[in-house]
């Protein structure tokens, strides 16, 4: 797919200023996740919850385009409205990888991306048809490690809300939504997934993982991770993400 107007250009990215956040759940959520992306020194410098200024928007910016790049980017994209959304994908069943599970939209990087950003601005353009000038960036979470070993940098950004969406069919199967604020407070579910050992490939295990159940679809894995974090970087909740052997409670890190 095509990305409208050919290209992301990281010069004309804005980010968000928790002032001109009304909605409180976001306003907060703005606040720490730049806490989160300048980092322990500049919350102990400047105190972000008091004032916000177009120097700390460039700081966050600095911080966005000099981050180490990541072997893919994600976009965690929150509507910008009273009733927050958060924008999930689910993958198309004949995917090589990660086929058939919940994702946000986005993926590699490519080497003309440049940074973190621009991949997941591009990534979630080619899925989902998102116009990267309808984003306002918030910040970066710290990077995630999928299960087949690559490193994955989500970066969360505010939507405007009702834009037509439209799942490019060669990667993804359904474009959906989850309710922002009931996931601050709604309990994960355990959830069964069958599990490849990978010194016996004939064998299989199952495993039990935390989940989120929306709108009809199992949230788990990375992405299941990306959005604890999330919940704790912005609303001190603490989840316990493990995967335990079904038969014998051994816990696996992965």
């Amino acid at each position: 797919m095509a990305i409208p107007n050919n290209s992301v250009s990281f010069d004309r990215l804005t980010v968000a200023s928790p002032e001109h956040i009304r909605q409180p759940a976001l306003r907060q959520l703005a606040k720490r996740v730049q806490i989160e992306t300048l980092g322990y020194e500049y919350e102990q410098s400047q105190t972000i919850t008091r004032s916000y200024n177009s120097d700390q928007s460039e700081l966050v910016l600095q911080r966005l385009h000099q981050t180490q790049i990541a072997d893919a980017s994600i976009l965690v994209a929150i509507t910008h409205e009273r009733h927050p959304k958060l924008l999930l994908t689910r993958r198309a069943s004949h995917m090589t990888s990660h086929a058939g599970e919940v994702s946000c939209a986005g993926g590699r990087y490519e080497y003309a991306d440049g940074n973190n950003v621009v991949t997941a601005l591009r990534e979630a353009c080619e899925e989902t048809a998102l116009p990267p000038n309808k984003v306002q960036l918030l910040g970066q979470l710290p990077p995630q490690t999928s299960k087949s070993g690559m490193s994955v940098r989500p970066i969360v950004a505010l939507i405007e809300p009702n834009l037509i969406l439209m799942p490019e069919p060669g990667e993804i199967a359904r474009i959906f939504w989850a309710d922002f604020e009931a996931l601050i407070t709604q309990p994960t579910v355990e959830y069964k997934v069958e599990y490849r050992m990978q010194d016996h490939l004939e064998q299989t295990a199952t495993l039990l993982t935390p989940s989120w159940q929306v709108d009809g679809e199992t949230v788990w894995g990375l992405t299941g991770r990306v959005i604890a974090n999330l919940l704790e970087t912005g609303f001190d909740r603490q989840l316990e993400w493990y995967y335990r052997l079904q038969e014998s409670g051994l816990e696996l890190d992965r």
